[in-house]
């Protein structure tokens, strides 16, 4: 690097004898591992490891850091992804290379220039940015250079040189590729314009532009070079690597088959995401450090308002050791963190309800629960991914099968996948069923591989194969190794959260000091300019009075008592401001900022008002970014998920009882076959899930079931083709079902309410209740050749609220109106009807009240337990025993069973049934109050769950 000439630099060679220095010698190998430490050291702390507060590693936090401080904020337009990791110069600049100057814009990649020594460099990538923020930089001769405010220039310092940024050059001196220096006399904003930029193949990132040393890169805050912060920055704009990006990137950022365009091409800005992390740096919420080379200050860790590690998951190699973390649910994190603010000594199996698994963003299935709760434990583990499949009629063939894959093992891409089957089937050949496989993915549909099957092929046995040989099943190796105070450690679940939530008492309490300090500020300026208005005149004729401003400061504060800064701030306000002043407006100031500061004084003195005030701001984070659920979980241990999930023969598929399930958000699927008995080890280690069950119907793997919709039909369809659920334990999680809207073409407004077997003989029919109060038993005589038929004739505005497959008649039917009316009688007294039957009067409801859930409930399933009612007005939860509530007469108005409070208009949710579980809509788990006895109690306060049903297990 160049370096300033004169007497203050220059080295005389006797000196080193004068001063009577010493050599020492050092063996090699302590040099070496003195050396090769230092090197661990910094790779460990500086490149390779997140730190476990804010999630990132240095290079994302100081790309999120530069963007923050040059303003590409969501609300911004998108700039050139060049502009984010370089600053650049005008059409017109030029470089010195070995052969003369040239303009900037000829230079192309392959090319030399010079550094500031004189060395020729290597050009490894040129930028053509589009109209940016110029200055216009002079120079004491009469030079002049546009360049962008953050573009660095190697300056003359006091002691050493260093790089400062032209906006900041007025006054500092500027060295020459020749080792002088001159003096920048002004910096003045200039018009937008294109510019343009080159990377060079040095570690100091120098050229020379105009005979001046000028530096490139975003170095100032990361000293490894350009295609570093590229590369980093593409990963954060990626969906399909973080569940949660932090850069809005617009362009081609890369599939996970191939990589980004280049960043001359691509536009970036940062995601709202990216501001919740940077957001309250402005508030001495974090401490700053200086840059590595000492010339600016960047911020150790972000304010992040989530747990960034655990939602989007990292991997980096140091030295002796890695880091491999696995994305996550953000709404299911939030929720497990708001539970330890409260319950700091939680289990790991009560913030397992919350957070079930990891949640991948590109979806697909995890195989081996019981490998994911060993890690969140432990910090290690190993989890098995699937690819989600749908199995169907290959579309314009004859009765040959199709699987299609729409959804891909995380960071594996599609083209991976059809390479690999290509070899087993062309060079292996232990793959064989293959007729073809396609890519069909486009941006429009998503992932989509078609794999077709030859004729006779069973799908669900080659579906086996699939898995078995390509990486339509890989395996994730969980290492959550962090940052911790500095210290690499290995953390599980709660351990993460906790070193989040402590960072984020540390960053609320920080920030609630500064802002209680600002406000105290204020307030004492408003307090003497209230003074200074209810005396006004005496202030103007002392401060016209006065000598000079130091007498009438003096002044101000003895005749009015008056703080030094009070005087200084009245005497600063010019006296036509001061005289307008309000004194209203000035009180009302007053009274606003000490309430603030009374309200801020209440989280810096009681430690529940400040963990309170994280709770709300994490809730407001998960309504803001929230999403439902993309990965599938099956449970259990994985050697026995993998075995029971193998197909029953490789040409036919045995049509051995099953179970289909309906879960409350709709979705469908069916377990394996009930001849596959669980152990009684794995019966004693289910762990319960929040899977919201709706009804389950007996068929067999080859039958037909009915799906029931609210508008009064009944559908066909096949149980083969339902996603088949492993033969598990505990309880049955039904995160791998396919919705019902798949299935079946549903009108808008049109949902799935019930399924009901084809033929059961023992059964007198499917009980249907609708939202007027009707009720109706509809005997099964199903058409034989009709695969779509009514089963209720509806009156206009009504609709089918629940539909319950009867078993042996002694159910009892429940209806539950808006009012909070329940009102139960045995099934008994219903006489069936036909299909054409419209039912009869199920309830009487009151003038503006309708029935919101019907549904026909065993009082004597010692398999299920006791039934109990859920009620919900979106305020209070009511949870009461089936029980309590007296058998009454149909089409009666029932009894109470919620008493409102105020401003409570009526129910909101309204369920029946054994084992509730809440849910919400994203489908995290929601903690239900405990049984009341009070029949008509108001309940308990709470927001209360979006869906409810029951948990069903297997033994």
């Amino acid at each position: 690097m160049a370096r300033r000439k004169g007497p203050a630099t220059k080295v005389d060679p006797n000196a080193f004898d004068r001063a009577g220095a010493k050599v020492f010698d050092t063996p090699v190998k302590s040099e070496i591992e003195d050396s090769y430490l230092e090197y661990a050291y910094s790779v460990i702390h500086s490149r390779a490891l997140p730190d476990a507060r804010d999630g990132l590693k240095p290079v994302h936090r100081r790309i999120l850091f530069s963007m923050s401080e040059q303003g590409y904020r969501p609300t911004s337009a998108y700039v050139k992804s060049s502009r984010v990791v370089g600053d650049c110069f005008v059409r017109g600049a030029r470089v010195s290379t070995p052969e003369g100057v040239r303009p900037i814009e000829d230079i192309e990649i392959g090319d030399k220039v010079l550094d500031g020594d004189g060395v020729p460099v290597q050009v490894i990538a040129v930028y053509a940015n589009p109209v940016s923020e110029l200055v216009r930089v002079t120079w004491s001769d009469g030079t002049t250079m546009l360049v962008t405010p953050g573009q660095r220039f190697w300056c003359a310092g006091g002691n050493a040189a260093e790089w400062v940024a032209a906006a900041d050059l007025t006054g500092r001196r500027t060295i020459r590729a020749g080792e002088s220096d001159l003096a920048v006399v002004s910096v003045e904003r200039a018009e937008p314009a294109p510019t343009f930029d080159i990377q060079v193949d040095s570690d100091e990132h120098a050229f020379v532009v105009e005979g001046f040393v000028v530096h490139n890169c975003m170095g100032k805050y990361h000293p490894h070079g350009d295609m570093a912060i590229y590369d980093a920055m593409v990963r954060m704009a990626q969906d399909f690597s973080l569940n949660t990006p932090l850069v809005d990137g617009h362009g081609n950022f890369g599939s996970p088959d191939d990589g980004p365009a280049a960043s001359r091409y691509t536009e970036a800005r940062m995601s709202q995401a990216a501001m919740l992390l940077v957001g309250e740096l402005g508030e001495d919420t974090v401490d700053f450090r200086p840059n590595y080379d000492g010339s600016l200050q960047e911020p150790g860790v972000l304010p992040a308002a989530f747990p960034n590690l655990l939602v989007n998951g990292t991997s980096g190699i140091a030295v002796g050791m890695a880091t491999n973390m696995i994305p996550h649910n953000l709404g299911e994190i939030v929720t497990a963190a708001r539970w330890l603010v409260t319950h700091p000594d939680a289990t790991l199996d009560k913030l397992m309800e919350f957070v079930p698994g990891p949640d991948l963003p590109t979806g697909g299935m995890l195989l081996g629960l019981d490998e994911v709760r060993r890690a969140y434990e432990t910090g290690r583990g190993v989890v098995r991914m699937r690819a989600k499949v749908e199995i169907g009629p290959l579309e314009g063939s004859r009765g040959r099968q199709a699987i299609t894959i729409t959804e891909l093992p995380y960071q594996v891409g599609a083209e991976k996948i059809i390479e690999k089957i290509t070899d087993e089937v062309t060079k292996s050949k232990r793959l064989t069923g293959i007729a073809d496989v396609k890519d069909l993915t486009d941006r429009e549909n998503g992932t989509r591989v078609v794999v077709e099957c030859k004729v006779g092929v069973n799908p669900q046995a080659l579906l086996a194969d699939l898995y078995r040989l390509t990486p339509m099943e890989s395996s994730f190796g969980i290492n959550n190794l962090v940052l911790v105070d500095g210290k690499p450690q290995t953390l599980g679940l709660k351990a993460l959260l906790d070193v989040f939530l402590k960072h984020r008492y540390e960053v609320v309490t920080r920030r609630t000091r500064y802002r209680k300090r600002k406000r105290e500020e204020r307030l004492h300026l408003v307090d003497g300019l209230l003074i200074a208005l209810l005396n006004i005149d005496a202030v103007i004729k002392l401060i016209r009075g006065s000598e000079d401003a130091v007498d009438a400061k003096s002044g101000l504060m003895t005749k009015f008592k008056l703080s030094e800064i009070q005087a200084t701030y009245i005497l600063d306000t010019p006296l036509r401001r001061l005289t307008k002043y309000d004194k209203l407006e000035l009180e009302g100031e007053q009274d606003k900022l000490r309430a603030e500061i009374a309200e801020l004084s209440k989280i810096l003195d009681d430690e529940s008002v400040l963990k309170k005030v994280v709770s709300i701001e994490l809730a407001a984070v998960a309504k803001d970014l929230a999403e439902e659920r993309r990965t599938a979980l099956i449970d259990g241990d994985l050697k026995e998920v993998l075995a029971a999930s193998k197909p029953a023969g490789p040409l036919e598929v045995a049509d051995d009882p099953c179970q289909v399930i309906l879960s409350a958000t709709g979705l469908v699927a069916r377990t394996a076959a009930e001849s596959e008995e669980s152990s009684e080890a794995r019966r004693r280690n289910g762990r319960v899930k929040h899977d919201a069950v709706a009804a389950v119907v007996h068929s067999t793997a080859r039958g037909q079931i009915l799906l029931v919709t609210n508008r009064g039909r009944a559908v066909k369809t096949d149980v083969l083709p339902l996603p088949v659920l492993p033969e598990q334990s505990g309880t049955v999680s039904l995160t791998g079902g396919m919705a019902a809207s798949e299935l079946l073409d549903l009108d808008p407004g049109e949902r799935v309410v019930g399924i009901a077997p084809l033929d059961d003989d023992a059964s007198p029919g499917l009980a249907l209740g609708t939202k007027q109060g009707v009720v109706k038993i509809c005997s099964p005589e199903w058409p034989v050749r009709s695969d779509d038929f009514e089963v209720i004739t509806l009156k206009d505005g009504d609709e089918v609220i629940g539909a319950s497959w009867l078993g042996d008649g002694s159910e009892s039917l429940v209806f539950l109106s808006s009012d909070s009316s329940l009102l139960r009688y045995a099934a008994s007294v219903v006489r069936p009807q036909g299909l054409k039957g419209g039912g009869m009067a199920g309830i009487n409801l009151a003038a503006d009240a309708h029935a919101m859930f019907f549904a026909a409930v065993r009082t004597d399933d010692s398999e299920h337990g006791e039934p109990m009612v859920v009620t919900s007005t979106g305020q209070s939860v009511k949870v009461t025993p089936f029980e309590l509530y007296p058998a009454k007469g149909r089409a009666t108005g029932g009894v109470r069973s919620h008493r409102f409070l105020k401003g409570e208009a009526g129910l909101a949710l309204a369920w029946v049934g054994p084992r509730p579980a809440g849910s919400s809509r994203t489908g995290s788990a929601v903690e239900l109050p405990e049984s009341d006895p009070r029949r008509d109690g108001s309940g308990h306060a709470h927001p209360g769950p979006d869906v409810v049903g029951h948990l069903i297990e297997r033994d």
